[in-house]
């Protein structure tokens, strides 16, 4: 058995690599995670800190955002987030709409990449409206189904049809993980894929460990 050699262009594949896409982390605040009614909140969180973890254990760019801090109506990213994150400085907005907001856009388009993996809080509101802008900028747009909430089951999953509808793809979260890896002769990030999928439960046995 033997991997394909030389590598296809990690910058022009059709597929996510750490190479042509970007992780873009919206509104991750206390009260959206709180007020999720489609799935655990707990899990929740687990899966997006697992998402965040891998992209940045990959090297891809990140840009946080957040609604309503500097105005003191909301409270900033969940520390389980801020803290794999301590580097990234969080966009505060008022919009509604991320892609409504001139920071916001500025810092989108200064990354230089047509591949956006968007994962926000909530599914049909702060997650749907900017994807469905950015699709029509040209983007490519993916979204990780288990790391995304709405404020019911049937808003999230409207969101979702609606979204998908329009062309953004939808992922998971060790999707999203094996689709960075590709090869288990990457060793230069195999350790980051497996501790990443194994606590977030995707791989179970303890003896694959090296």
């Amino acid at each position: 058995m033997s991997s394909i050699t030389p590598i296809r262009d990690p910058k022009n594949d059709h597929l996510i690599t750490p190479e042509n896409s970007a992780l873009i982390l919206i509104d991750y605040q206390p009260l959206q995670v709180n007020s999720v009614r489609s799935m655990d909140h707990e899990q929740l969180v687990k899966n997006i800190v697992t998402v965040t973890k891998l992209a940045k254990g990959f090297n891809l760019p990140i840009i946080l955002t957040t609604v309503n801090v500097e105005s003191g109506i909301n409270k900033p990213t969940v520390k389980h987030l801020k803290e794999i994150l301590p580097d990234v400085q969080e966009i505060d907005r008022t919009t509604v709409n991320s892609w409504e907001d001139k920071e916001f856009q500025e810092a989108v388009k200064s990354l230089g990449r047509k591949k956006l993996v968007i994962c926000a809080l909530w599914t049909e509101v702060c997650l749907c409206f900017p994807a469905l802008d950015l699709l029509k900028e040209g983007y490519e747009v993916y979204t990780i189904v288990d790391a995304i909430g709405g404020t019911s089951t049937i808003a999230h999953e409207v969101a979702l049809r609606r979204m998908e509808q329009a062309g953004v793809q939808l992922s998971s979260v060790t999707q999203f993980g094996c689709e960075l890896q590709r090869d288990w002769n990457r060793l230069e990030t195999k350790q980051v894929f497996f501790d990443n999928l194994m606590e977030n439960g995707s791989f179970f046995v303890e003896t694959l460990r090296w």
